[in-house]
């Protein structure tokens, strides 16, 4: 009996390999082996760590981003790229995949390329309102695409495109509030949580000292902070400058790896906009302070949080505008009132999807068997 074969790639970013990692999450749940599914990627990026821990196989190639102005640089992704897809064709020629599934970002180019070439059916998922340079340039031919966003479709020129939101993880399903603060230790009544995405955001991470400042001596109100890797280290000693000692309401942590955890045991958030940071504050009921990333390609993250501002569950603050004495002021006319910002917890709700692995994990096997 033929086992179905599945090359699973996107990277660079949690936005593209977490949402990777739900949908595999899913096949498997549905009793594909492990041995079967192919992770395509970067080793020297966060992909290969998280896809290494999962117990998954790993095969990498060397891409990186494609710069946005000529430059000298842009010939040297050129080579890459064409370096790459021949490594891709290498991996599919070997491995004979049945499908390629993959959820944006420069690492998925040089197996699309190579599925493209060698007829191999794909899928592809795309998290943003505004679709990356991937989806929109290989859309054409794919099997199926998903899309968080229903704004999205007309960026695509796909045939078969389907509405699922961004496939999240199960805990979102399974963890209640309560259990939540438990796993972290928190008593108090109000919990305010400070992201910046899998990399940190160091514009947010300066203007949120001014929170921590507020609300310190505050017993009823925790701070959950999670500053990023590389600005861990800077926000600790800043911290530890201003009050001598991290406050005792306040949990610093650099990265976590189930934000599942403190998403769902806060009351609200100061966040970027990322798709899947969006998808995952939905499904945690979660209100925000949404601060897009001014440098993301296509401005995506502004497109993202006006849609979701649109909705009620947020409000927005420029990148430009950001800074301690206005990211306070928006803040806390956000939650002065509480019934407000239940009612925009109500909104987050509304907009979650918890069904979108599932949903995508059939557009990939349907695309298996052609």
């Amino acid at each position: 009996m033929h086992r179905t074969r599945y090359f699973v790639t996107g990277g660079g970013t949690g936005g593209h390999i977490y949402p990777a990692l739900a949908v595999i999450r899913e096949l498997i749940k549905q009793g594909v082996s492990k041995e079967d599914i192919f992770y395509l990627g970067n080793k020297n990026n966060l992909e290969y760590t998280i896809m290494k821990d999962e117990g998954l196989k790993f095969l990498s190639y060397d891409v990186k981003g494609m710069p946005r102005k000529m430059s000298f640089k842009l010939f040297v992704f050129i080579y890459k790229l064409i370096i790459a897809s021949f490594i891709a064709l290498y991996y599919a020629l070997r491995y004979r995949p049945d499908v390629v599934f993959a959820t944006g970002g420069y690492v998925c180019a040089p197996i699309l390329i190579a599925a493209k070439i060698l007829s191999i059916p794909y899928v592809l998922h795309d998290c943003d309102a505004h679709p990356g340079v991937v989806s929109r340039l290989f859309s054409h031919d794919a099997q199926a695409l998903s899309l968080a966003f229903d704004g999205a479709r007309e960026y695509t020129r796909c045939k078969n495109v389907h509405i699922t939101g961004n496939p999240i993880r199960d805990d979102f399903k399974t963890l209640d509030k309560n259990k939540a603060r438990e796993l972290l230790g928190i008593k108090s009544d109000f919990v305010v949580l400070i992201m910046g995405g899998s990399s940190g955001a160091k514009k947010i991470n300066e203007a949120a000292v001014s929170i921590v400042r507020k609300y310190k001596d505050n017993t009823n109100t925790t701070i959950i902070w999670q500053t990023g890797k590389k600005n861990y280290d800077d926000v600790k000693n800043n911290l530890e400058k201003e009050f001598s000692c991290l406050p005792q309401n306040l949990i610093l942590r650099p990265y976590f790896e189930n934000m599942a955890i403190p998403l769902v045991a806060s009351d609200v958030a100061i966040s970027r906009s990322g798709s899947l940071s969006l998808s995952e504050l939905s499904a945690a009921s979660l209100p925000a302070v949404l601060i897009p990333y001014p440098y993301a390609a296509a401005d995506h993250q502004r497109v993202n949080a006006k849609n979701v501002c649109k909705s009620g569950a947020a409000v927005y603050l420029d990148d430009n505008d950001c800074n301690k004495d206005t990211l306070l002021r928006v803040f806390e006319e956000f939650v002065s009132d509480r019934d407000k910002l239940k009612i925009a917890s109500n909104c987050a709700k509304n907009n979650a999807k918890y069904d979108a692995a599932p949903k995508i994990a059939a557009l990939i096997n349907e695309a298996a068997k052609k």
